[in-house]
């Protein structure tokens, strides 16, 4: 190997180079060969495309061997297509510096296309919040417009139709009452949403402090830095019960004489933890 490290050796990722198995085609489906210049980003997508590591891998590979799989669009009405799923294909295929890329191309209509936009890109792992909270939404959005024609799937047991929080929740495996804390987060300026990392409640966040500290032997938990988190959750938990009766007006007022100071002493000693612990341990 002449040297070479293991570590160094980078496999790009299925869905980088076949995209997603949600939206791949149907066998009836014939793919034509457009120019780059064609295709233009679906509107409003939530989701970003940066030039990083794994778009230089994926940028490697198309240059190699090509885009293995077809992107899917739309007519524009106004010229050219309209990228429905395959946005990071589209770009990697710019910076390996092809002139055209295989495209399916098909008749949808704008909640057929956002939620094939969106379902093309939930699975992804490295999503950032205010990407899934955007993403929760279109779809929902969309879903909500489709329920005056519901398929029989989306009928309970009953007979009556579900939500389409629940069956959203259903799909991409989270509960209601998640999907609607997400899509909160839609209503923050970006300033904030560019800071959000994770979203949940004060409880799930008590629970996985207590989680890691059933791994310790009781004698050690005393001391171990998840103990002093749960503390803190414990206490923003017990603060925001007490103002449940209260109106949404009022509990802003109380959060913020209340709550607000304790969190920012969790948030300084959560950075500071982070800054003492070696990644992903």
């Amino acid at each position: 190997m002449g040297g070479r490290s293991a570590d160094k050796v980078k496999f790009t990722s299925y869905d980088d180079l076949f995209g997603s198995a949600e939206v791949v085609a149907a066998e009836e489906d014939r793919s034509i060969r457009v120019p780059l210049g064609e295709l233009h980003s679906f509107k409003n997508h939530p989701f970003h495309v940066l030039d990083d590591e794994k778009m230089m891998d994926t940028v490697r590979s198309i240059r190699q061997y090509g885009v293995l799989v077809p992107a899917i669009a739309r007519p524009d009405p106004e010229g050219g297509y309209e990228l429905v799923a395959g946005h990071r294909r589209h770009r990697a295929s710019e910076l390996a510096e092809k002139e055209t890329m295989p495209v399916i191309v098909r008749d949808l209509d704008d909640d057929a296309a956002t939620i094939i936009m969106a379902d093309s890109n939930l699975q992804r792992e490295s999503l950032l919040p205010s990407e899934r909270a955007f993403a929760y939404k279109m779809k929902l959005d969309a879903m909500k417009r489709q329920a005056g024609r519901p398929s029989k799937e989306n009928v309970s047991q009953v007979g009556t139709q579900k939500r389409s929080d629940q069956l959203l929740a259903e799909q991409v495996g989270q509960s209601r009452n998640q999907i609607q804390r997400y899509i909160r987060l839609t209503e923050l300026i970006p300033e904030l949403m560019d800071n959000i990392r994770v979203v949940g409640c004060w409880a799930h966040a008590r629970r996985k402090f207590d989680e890691a500290l059933q791994t310790l032997p009781k004698e050690a938990q005393k001391n171990f830095p998840a103990a002093m988190g749960e503390r803190y959750c414990s206490r923003l938990f017990k603060l925001e019960q007490a103002l449940a009766e209260l109106t949404p007006e009022e509990r802003y007022e109380k959060r913020l004489e209340q709550e607000k100071p304790v969190l920012d002493t969790l948030l300084s000693w959560a950075n500071d933890m982070q800054a003492k612990t070696a990644p992903k341990s």
